[in-house]
This record gives structure tokens, sequence and C-alpha cells, in this order.
């Protein structure tokens, strides 16, 4: 996205693959208790157990949208903002960097000058874990307030955890958020 704002390009493909070829990782995962025992992700619920590893792709065309108005391209959804940053110290791999998440937040909105009172939908990362979940919610919280008006969900629910190719697929469910007018259910949560 960052290079389409400079013009460093026209256009950029967006995308990513996961796909379970061998054992090994969910074998180590399993032995280090990091997946769930119910093959069930419980997003943001009380029963939050751990992920669920799950497969697929994703790809999505980006360019400019005077460009791509004029070429009478089919725009799904605009990115307004958008920001990269590294998680910093925190206590484990499954144990997320509250405060750094907020400051990625906060530069996307400002780089899309969106304030978080515009914000309707928040697609979280929302792995299920009892640890990470809540301080990823904190976080938003922090930006939003408590009392924010936005709807809250993970596609993780819909497909498990497709690690490389989780973002792209955050995005694309965003995308069909925001083309169809609907929510799909945050699966299993109480």
């Amino acid at each position: 996205v960052a290079g389409i704002r400079t013009n460093e390009c026209e256009m950029a493909l967006a995308g990513g693959v996961n796909m379970l070829l061998t054992p090994d990782l969910s074998i180590n995962f399993s032995k280090a208790h990091m997946l769930s025992p119910h093959g069930r992700c419980f997003t943001f619920d009380a029963r939050a157990n751990c992920y669920v590893r799950g497969e697929g792709c994703g790809m999505t065309l980006l360019k400019p949208l005077a460009d791509a108005q004029d070429a009478c391209d089919n725009i799904v959804a605009c990115i307004r903002g958008s920001a990269i940053n590294q998680d910093g110290r925190s206590s484990g791999i499954t144990a997320p960097n509250g405060p750094s998440q907020q400051a990625c937040i906060r530069l996307a909105l400002q780089r899309g000058n969106v304030s978080p009172s515009e914000v309707g939908y928040l697609e979280a990362h929302g792995t299920g874990t009892p640890l990470g979940d809540p301080i990823e919610v904190d976080a938003m919280a922090a930006v939003f307030g408590r009392e924010g008006n936005f709807h809250l969900g993970s596609v993780k629910t819909n497909i498990g955890h497709l690690e490389g190719a989780a973002g792209i697929a955050g995005l694309l469910k965003l995308s069909m958020v925001l083309a169809h007018g609907e929510i799909p259910e945050n699966l299993r949560f109480k």
C-alpha cells in the first residue's frame, strides 16, 4: 500500500498462502499446547483454548483509486490508511505486545485521516488464545474506547489460522463485509 501511495509502483499484488504439507509443525505446536484440543477456534470467548491451523490462499490487486475508477475496475474496497510495525518485546510467541498494537492502529488511522469514531467494524487477528485475545481487545479498547460503537470479528472462527495467509484472509473478509454490507457470524461466540 505504501508503495502505491508514494508512486513507487502503479499497482501491486498482495497475498499469501498456507498449506499444511507435513505434520511437523502441527506435532510441535501440539506438544507445546498451542493448538485447540477441540479443533475449533473460540475467538473472544471465555472458552478460548488455543488456535486451529488452517489452509488457504488469497490474492488482491491494489492500485490507486483514481486509476481503478478510470479503468472501470470492479472496486470492492478502499484502503484509506495502513501501518506496519514490529511487535517488540513480549513475554513469548503467543503473547502480543498491546502498546505496540495500539501504536500501529493509531498510525493507520492517522495515515488514513480516519477518526476512531468513524470505524464500524474491526477485523481482528483474534487467534482464539486465552492470552493473546484479551491483549488484542485491550489494545483496541485503548484506541477506540470501551464504549466504541463498532463490531468486532475474526475470520479464524470460520477458516482457522492461515498463518502466512492470515493477513490476506482478514483483508478479504473485511472487503466482503464492505461489499455486501453484512458481517459473518463470529462462530461459537457466547
